[in-house]
């Protein structure tokens, strides 16, 4: 990914879409570790941020509080 730049709020596309059949995920935590929700059924993961910074696809929409 060219741009790494993310913030808590926003809304990104990972490489692979979650079961449910969404691929659009909200960053809902941020420090060391990063939380995501699903934008389909609303499940949570957390991923250590290197392991989000591997997987994450795009940004696909900015957080307005920044």
């Amino acid at each position: 990914m060219n741009n790494k730049e993310f913030t808590l709020n926003d809304v990104v596309e990972m490489k692979k879409q979650h079961p449910c059949g969404e691929n659009r995920w909200k960053i809902i935590r941020m420090g060391m570790d990063i939380r995501i929700k699903c934008l389909g059924c609303q499940h949570s993961v957390m991923l250590s941020r290197k392991d989000f910074e591997k997987k994450i696809k795009k940004v696909l929409e900015q957080s307005e509080d920044q």
